[in-house]
């Protein structure tokens, strides 16, 4: 073999093999790049994924241990933990006038007390929302109180209706009806307080209704004072005035007036049966 063979010889062969094992060595080098730049690629992406994940609110923070539960206040200590009591609507006093014109209870019933039976009816001026057969019981209970007229044991009443006679009427009625009857007998009873006059005992509505500003006790209780009172000027009972500083005044005081150091009292007798009496007034 010459020179020239031998030279060809030594660069190898020029068959197929040589020829890929030439271009397997030029795709490894331009291979290179391309990972160095892939790599280069995703490192940026992971750095920038990384920092959008910590740039997240609260995202990779450490977490916070919840402060411990803490008990509520107690309210302030009051005088009373209930709440206020809300205030009763002023009483209607009801119209001021009406016809003059009267509805009667129904009569019956058995008499109280013994002795002298006083015959009595009750009566409603016409207009007034008072029923009339339920105001009769409540004088009628007033009049047989233990504490009232017949304590005495010589005083009855009985409820009569209107077909009956009697010896005395209880009258509800307007101020200006009241004014009207009892300025006939010479009276002023200026809108505001009641008489007896004749066989009628009139009672001003306004202070049924209302009860008086000198009386502390419910308006139950004074309308107690009212038939007491105004009955016992029919018995024949004269005005009484305080009988001592702290001492329970008389049914018979006019206590609207003022009570003059005694205490409210809307009955002729005490627990014990003693008559309340105080001096006479003229």
């Amino acid at each position: 073999m010459d020179s020239r063979r031998r030279h060809t010889a030594s660069r190898g062969p020029r068959d197929g093999r040589g020829r890929r094992s030439g271009s397997a060595a030029r795709i490894r080098r331009v291979r290179l790049p391309l990972v160095a730049v892939t790599g280069v690629l995703l490192l940026v992406s992971c750095a920038a994924w990384f920092t959008a994940q910590d740039s997240t609110p609260g995202r990779n923070d450490a977490p916070v241990a919840e402060p411990p539960p803490t008990a509520p206040e107690e309210p302030a200590a009051t005088e009373s933990e209930e709440p206020a009591a809300a205030p009763e609507p002023e009483p209607d006093p009801g119209p001021e006038s009406g016809p003059g014109t009267f509805r009667v209870a129904s009569g019956g019933g058995e008499p109280v007390g013994r002795g002298t039976v006083f015959r009595y009816q009750v009566q409603i001026e016409d207009g007034i929302a008072l029923d009339p057969d339920d105001t009769a019981a409540e004088v009628h209970a007033v009049l047989g109180h233990e504490r009232g007229w017949t304590r005495d044991g010589r005083t009855g009443f009985r409820l009569v209706g209107g077909d009956e006679a009697a010896d005395f009427l209880v009258r509800i009625a307007t101020p200006a009806t009241v004014d009207a009857i009892c300025g006939e007998y010479g009276l002023d009873t200026g809108g505001e307080v009641n008489c007896r006059v004749g066989e009628s005992v009139m009672v001003n509505l306004r202070r049924w209704e209302t009860g008086s500003p000198q009386f502390p006790g419910p308006v139950e209780e004074y309308r107690a004072l009212i038939i007491n009172h105004e009955v016992g000027h029919f018995l024949g009972h004269g005005h009484e005035g305080c009988p001592a500083p702290g001492a329970p005044a008389p049914a018979m005081m006019q206590q609207i007036k003022g009570l003059d150091g005694c205490v409210a009292n809307a009955w002729p007798y005490d627990e014990n049966g003693d008559y309340l009496a105080g001096p006479a007034v003229p």
